[in-house]
């Protein structure tokens, strides 16, 4: 089909007096901007996922939970090779304050100890302190950034966290249902909660190592709550790694805001449990 010469120079001039129409008097033409992006609706999930979250907060004790200042622990520790025991098991206390310094006391008469400070640790014995070995350091920090503390009182608040509601589940025999919270990082951990106390029963997170590059996960089950100074402790915990339990812990008692020596704390106090000072400064 053929087109006259009248009719398409009719067209060419229409195309460009909308173009120019479109840039302004003449002016060169621009690219017209995308109309801006409405900004999404709430994502109903997201917050049917934070809504458990919070109860399970308010089931480990509200305000008490996430205001507490120090614990200690004391009771017996197991540890497990490929799922198998490696011992009889031993005593430990733990002393621990918000949100990086610990103190884990081992045997009997309590002179061995691990001491936890920020990014930095150490072992103290009868020869004095002696920096943890790298790796074992690593190990550590990675299982305080995903502890259960740690998720529920800092990763809950931080901006950019999304909650993921994964429905219903079973953790550690417990019909629970689980949430999972990625953070700007990108960094994923799930919870199961209970679903007749709300309690938190289990979480879970995997992470990349860093020298063969395979994925390990790592579990924690929580069991036996007892309530201890307004709040719900597990008096039973038990951690996984790549589905083998890896140790379990049995707490005798738990400790709340007592106020904990800061000579504790220093890996040069010269610190001895077994003989304490009622006049050293508390903090």
């Amino acid at each position: 089909m053929k087109i006259s010469l009248p009719i398409l120079l009719l067209v060419c001039s229409a195309v460009t007096l909308s173009w120019t129409q479109a840039s302004g008097d003449g002016a060169k033409p621009q690219s017209t901007p995308p109309p801006a992006a409405s900004a999404p609706a709430a994502d109903p999930e997201n917050a049917k996922a934070k809504a458990v979250v919070e109860r399970g907060i308010q089931a480990l004790g509200g305000q008490a939970y996430l205001t507490i200042r120090d614990r200690e622990q004391q009771g017996r520790g197991y540890g497990f090779h490929n799922g198998r025991p490696t011992g009889s098991g031993g005593l430990f206390w733990s002393f621990w304050e918000f949100p990086d310094r610990e103190r884990v006391e081992l045997t009997k008469e309590r002179d061995i100890a691990e001491l936890y400070i920020g990014d930095k640790g150490w072992e103290i014995t009868y020869k004095g302190p002696h920096p943890i070995e790298q790796k074992d350091m690593d190990d550590y920090l990675r299982r305080r950034h995903y502890s259960l503390d740690t998720v529920l009182r800092s990763w809950v608040n931080e901006p950019g966290v999304v909650f993921l509601y994964m429905g219903d589940a079973i953790a550690a025999q417990h019909a629970a249902v689980q949430i999972t919270l990625v953070n700007a990082k990108n960094e994923a951990i799930s919870l199961f909660f209970d679903t007749d106390t709300h309690l938190p029963v289990k979480k879970s997170f995997e992470w990349r190592d860093p020298v063969d590059r395979q994925k390990n996960l790592e579990e924690e089950v929580y069991e036996n709550y007892k309530p201890v100074a307004g709040i719900m402790a597990p008096y039973n915990i038990t951690r996984y790694f790549n589905g083998d339990m890896a140790s379990q812990r049995f707490l005798n008692s738990v400790t709340i805001n007592q106020g904990l020596d800061h000579a504790m704390f220093d890996p040069n106090s010269g610190y001895n449990p077994m003989k304490p000072d009622k006049d050293k400064k508390k903090k």
